[in-house]
């Protein structure tokens, strides 16, 4: 055969693997209104950036070419100039169902990501394993797993639910750092609704159980929930922009940006009525860098508030109190997403903000039953572990072990200030004063009156900030217009600050 004949040979079968399941399936997939691998690869990646790996990869008759390319596209590619390793399942390929070449194909472009250093990125839209491969698929997932779980903490590993998800799948996105889904498009369970139905006779869609507004609502399995998939695309390039592309790297950094509300505002933020609740977001927006605050998570567990930023166009992480739900308290469900969020900002040195304002734990027998003790000790062990740069801002409330919790000076907080609305004290004035001045407040004429004069005594005498000031819990009380150039000057010392810990294997995380 001569090599113009071979050539051709060639470039039919790089067509016909490059077509996927052909021009039927792909527009059955258009239809539901998704795109194909190759469509997602492209509209993620700086154009013409990508190199495929293993596109042969599987096939042993390029004649009949029965599953093409194995139902996933593998490579490496450029997002803002930045290089990243990337999958694409290919639903239009035996529904992108694993089998062991296609594991094989992930597990190559994971292993070059570890080994170079960059950010792995999953595109996930698969049926499941390929069934007639028996027990080679689940070997198949467990050695991806292996690799999620052997990256964890050294490179950002990024995955998107961009059709179903379900099984054994499911534990590669959730040993991930982010989970992205699409509303209407996504699905993630470990077992469908029919076998649901078959085994607890209930009854429930396939988007009640694990469709995104669940899992970023309900469930918190998801950290991102999109309105289409470009709209989830753009949303990966932005958490990138915040990160370094492994641990030995810091942050990219940008042009500083004033921020994009008037700081002079702050002064009326935090109401007079210390029980009143207030959106700590309108304080952390007139701080950061304008147009820079970016949550994650904002439909879980909203008492608490979670969001990458920059000061002076450098990333930090943001954590926060929101006073607007449930006071501010911490449970169970806030408690597992803040923690989480810390040791995600100390794999990839990200400083930390954290802005308290925290009345207490929530109490209830649901919350000690669930087990609030154990979730509320990963937040002690989340930031005692941390050694990345940590600023603590004393908004107002800072009560008992939440103060400690929401890191507190003695867990190896760098700095701590405060504003003068501020309140530091083991408990609350309304709960102190029963104790302290019970007797007294029963033996007045007027207990009431007596009551609110006291909760007022123990507010100025002993929960102002000027007491842990003076013992040295708090660096200083700042004035709120002063809040950002006293961050970014305090970020700026902490730059060079390096912190060693005793070896280990790990440390036991209450999980």
């Amino acid at each position: 055969m001569k090599m113009e004949e071979r050539l051709a040979k060639l470039e039919k079968i790089r067509e016909k693997i490059t077509q996927g399941g052909g021009p039927k399936r792909i527009a059955k997939q258009h239809d539901s209104g998704k795109m194909t691998a190759r469509e997602r690869i492209e509209a993620l990646l700086d154009p013409g950036s990508f190199v495929e790996l293993s596109f042969f990869a599987g096939e042993d008759n390029f004649e009949k070419l029965a599953n093409p390319g194995e139902g996933v596209v593998v490579g490496y590619g450029t997002i803002d100039g930045r290089t990243v390793h990337i999958f694409a399942q290919d639903f239009t390929v035996s529904g992108g169902s694993l089998s062991k070449a296609h594991a094989d194909k992930i597990c190559k472009a994971m292993d070059q990501a570890l080994k170079l250093g960059t950010p792995m990125i999953g595109l996930n839209d698969s049926g499941g394993a390929r069934i007639q491969e028996g027990v080679d698929s689940l070997d198949g997932y467990g050695n991806i797993f292996l690799r999620n779980t052997i990256s964890s903490g050294v490179i950002p590993q990024l995955s998107a639910i961009l059709g179903p998800c379900a099984g054994g799948a499911v534990y590669s996105p959730a040993l991930t750092d982010f989970i992205f889904m699409v509303d209407g498009i996504s699905r993630m369970f470990i077992t469908g609704p029919q076998v649901i139905k078959a085994v607890t006779g209930e009854d429930v869609t396939a988007e009640q159980l694990g469709g995104a507004l669940t899992h970023n609502q309900v469930s918190g399995v998801a950290q991102f929930i999109a309105y289409s998939e470009q709209e989830c695309l753009d949303q990966i390039k932005t958490v990138l922009s915040y990160l370094p592309s492994n641990n030995m790297e810091d942050p990219p950094e940008s042009d500083p940006v004033a921020p994009e509300l008037d700081p002079d505002e702050l002064l009326d933020i935090i109401p007079e009525n210390p029980n009143q609740g207030y959106d700590v977001r309108d304080v952390i927006r007139r701080i950061v860098d304008g147009g820079s605050f970016f949550e994650v998570q904002p439909l879980w567990a909203q008492n608490g508030v979670t969001a990458f930023a920059r000061m002076n166009g450098k990333p930090v992480g943001i954590l926060a109190n929101q006073p607007r739900v449930l006071a501010g308290c911490l449970d169970i469900d806030v408690s597992d997403k803040l923690a989480r969020f810390v040791r995600f900002c100390n794999a990839f040195n990200l400083p930390m903000l954290t802005f308290e304002d925290v009345p207490g734990f929530l109490p209830g027998t649901n919350q000690e039953y669930g087990g609030i003790i154990r979730h509320g000790a990963k937040m002690l062990f989340a930031y005692s572990e941390a050694t990345v740069p940590k600023i603590t801002i004393i908004l107002r409330k800072a009560y008992g072990g939440a103060y400690l919790a929401m890191c507190g000076k003695p867990l190896g907080c760098d700095v701590a200030v405060a504003w003068p609305s501020a309140e530091i004290a083991v408990m609350g004035p309304d709960g102190a004063a029963n104790i302290i001045y019970r007797k007294e407040i029963e033996s007045a004429e007027d207990p009431v009156a007596k009551r609110k004069e006291k909760v007022e005594q123990y507010r100025q005498e002993v929960s102002n900030p000027f007491i842990a000031c003076a013992r040295g819990y708090v660096e200083d009380i700042i004035d709120p217009r002063q809040t950002r150039s006293s961050l970014i000057a305090y970020l700026e010392a902490l730059t060079t600050k390096r912190e060693s810990r005793p070896r280990k294997r790990n440390g036991n995380i209450p999980v």
